[in-house]
């Protein structure tokens, strides 16, 4: 039987913890953010997001109309456009976003150590949304299908193992996954370039960092977040628990004014 569920997953910034971040005036250097996003619609919608992706792409020019979107290469006015076409279409967003300063020196160690942590988080969501959704979606077998962003350096088999300890381990308040709605065997990784829902993925996880990692300036842009909030997840008006979860939590981290300001956004 067909998925209920599909939902597209990609990320912003890098899990680099050498703590050699980027410094306002200078390139090169780490991203402060770890952000890992998933876009969520019906499976039977799936196609829809082709013309998402497409409404975007047609405003941007003649030029862009037959490439990959990169939202990384948009400017200002391209991303509030960008924003406000997605605004309203039929799909959610989960972001986990890890201030990789915070985090103590030699607490991940391993490859790929903290985005497996993240992914943990994230899928977490995914499966509390898709639970949730299950009883307005009565086609499908109740479960999502995964398609990851590739990767460089990562071995999905190895994360689909890591998958398959969480599923073992018997650990109810820590790990949180309703496996019932999760298709952890079926996690597939395309090129970017191959589906539109991952374009709108990346377009949904750069437009919400935005809002935490400074730029080139020391700035943070939270408008895009702020158009962009009905997409995001939430349950009785708490998104921090849900579709925008800071790891630390929020209230752990020194912030300046603009991130603050983000975090209230979802308050």
């Amino acid at each position: 039987m067909a998925h209920s569920f599909i939902a597209y997953i990609d990320e912003s910034g890098d899990d680099g913890l050498s703590g050699r971040y980027r410094e306002p005036g200078r390139r090169g250097g780490s991203s402060h953010w770890l952000t890992l996003s998933a876009s969520i619609w019906r499976y039977s919608r799936d196609l829809e997001a082709i013309e998402w992706r497409d409404a975007i792409r047609n405003q941007l020019g003649h030029q862009v109309r037959k490439v990959p979107l990169h939202c990384k290469d948009f400017n200002h006015q391209q991303k509030v456009m960008a924003a406000h076409t997605l605004r309203a279409k039929p799909f959610r967003t989960i972001c986990v976003l890890a201030n990789k300063a915070s985090i103590p020196e030699g607490t991940y160690v391993g490859k790929n150590q903290l985005y497996f942590y993240m992914c943990r988080y994230l899928i977490e969501r995914i499966s509390w949304f898709c639970r949730a959704a299950r009883p307005k979606v009565p086609e499908g077998d109740g479960r999502a299908k995964m398609i990851f962003s590739r990767r460089g350096g990562l071995s999905y088999p190895n994360f689909i193992d890591y998958l398959r300890r969480l599923q073992a381990f018997d650990d109810p308040e820590n790990i949180q996954i309703n496996w019932m709605v999760i298709d952890a065997e079926g996690i597939e990784a395309r090129d970017h370039s191959t589906r539109a829902g991952l374009q709108i993925a990346d377009i949904m996880a750069t437009c919400v960092t935005a809002g935490l990692e400074p730029d080139l300036y020391g700035n943070q842009e939270r408008r895009y977040a702020e158009i962009l909030k009905p997409q995001l997840y939430e349950r009785n008006g708490n998104y921090l628990s849900y579709g925008v979860k800071m790891f630390p939590h929020p209230d752990q981290l020194e912030l300046n004014e603009q991130q603050r300001a983000f975090v209230d956004l979802f308050r």
